[in-house]
């Protein structure tokens, strides 16, 4: 039997102090910063290596240091090599490529255990269309953030008898909190001044209705920004509608959502090797590619590193590198316009990723 041992609140009311998005790290002697570059696997190799290209043609003030992330399994659970785990608290940022999970080996996905070694609580997934590539959707515009660690991705999972499994949806105060407030704070930043909480209460009350009820008492404190409420069906029916609806808010919303739509907004663009993405954490910061490491066609050739190189642009500007930021994003988005010759395979182009990079090189 349980007793309310207390009449206070369970969590106590979060300071802003822990806000994420400022980054404190100060350039090595020689006026460059210091980077974690995890290359990934299958296609990883190939399109940070593009990355390193295209950042020396460029002379961004950039150190790498590459770190290798295989997962070591201690006492049942997947863990980070500590090497790797250092060179991340030490650098306070770092690029992602593509990670494959070791298959049968009793391992957790390798991107969830990055997410809560480094308490990543917010993934920032803007989609815009690309002036020369043509979609279905023009002029699209969009922001999600998306909480990160937890909901129906909190792992709770267990078979009650045999051919019935209850997988549980946490969802807690603060972490509502962090990641709504993170989203008023981005939404200042990059000249929007309207929320859109974007979730399922009308069915799940309790889990979801908490993240309402916390989103309203954090847009208290941020009178000049708009505060609106949408239900998971009605976004997926008006962006697939009329994307441009989108264009003006920063939708912020629980996990699973947020990767289902997230990746829905990455369709509407051209499909996720057009999107960058970056998991903001208290102190530490990841910029990645969230497609796949698609080992069909490593060392192949084939690859397009444009999300990487769109996700490095989004850590420059996080880094307040903003001019080398800007000439990497135009000469990227100015190649990808410049006809099918210079495009990869899944741009529908017939560029190899080697010539791809050459053109971007050109562009700067």
């Amino acid at each position: 039997m349980f007793r309310l041992l207390s009449k206070q609140p369970v969590f106590p009311k979060l300071s802003r102090s822990y806000i994420a998005g400022q980054f404190t790290g100060k350039p090595n002697a020689n006026g460059k910063y210091t980077v974690t570059l995890i290359e990934g696997d299958g296609i990883g190799v190939e399109i940070s290596q593009a990355v390193k290209d295209i950042y020396a043609a460029a002379n961004v003030p950039i150190e790498w240091e590459p770190v290798d992330v295989t997962p070591l399994l201690i006492d049942g659970k997947t863990t980070l090599p500590q090497p790797a785990i250092d060179s991340v608290n030490k650098n306070l940022v770092a690029l992602k490529g593509p990670l494959a999970t070791p298959v049968g080996k009793g391992h957790t996905s390798m991107n969830l255990t990055l997410r809560r070694t480094f308490n990543l609580f917010a993934n920032v997934r803007p989609c815009k269309s690309i002036v020369g590539y043509k979609t279905a959707y023009e002029n699209v515009d969009t922001v999600l953030i998306r909480e990160n660690t937890e909901g129906e991705y909190s792992g709770i999972e267990h078979t009650i008898v045999p051919g019935v499994v209850q997988s549980i949806k946490l969802i807690t105060k603060p972490a509502s909190e962090k990641v709504i407030r993170y989203g008023f704070e981005y939404a200042r930043s990059i000249g929007k001044k309207h929320i859109l909480i974007v979730h399922k209460a009308s069915i799940m009350k309790l889990s979801d209705g908490l993240f309402v009820s916390t989103a309203k008492e954090v847009a208290k404190e941020y009178p000049d920004v708009t505060l609106d409420f949408e239900l998971l069906d009605n976004t997926s029916l008006k962006l697939t509608a009329d994307p441009s609806d989108y264009k003006d808010v920063v939708m912020v919303m629980p996990n699973l959502y947020g990767d289902i739509m997230s990746d829905l907004s990455s369709g509407l663009i051209g499909g996720l090797g057009l999107t960058p993405s970056g998991n903001m954490g208290n102190k530490v910061s990841i910029f990645e590619a969230v497609h796949g490491s698609a080992p069909d066609i490593a060392g192949k050739g084939l690859a397009n590193p444009t999300a990487l190189l769109l996700s490095s642009c989004m850590m420059l500007r996080h880094m307040s590198l903003n001019a080398d930021a800007d000439r990497i994003e135009s000469a990227v988005l100015k190649t990808i316009a410049s006809g099918p010759e210079n495009r990869t395979g899944d741009l529908k182009g017939t560029a190899t990723t080697s010539h791809f990079t050459k053109q971007v090189i050109a562009n700067l």
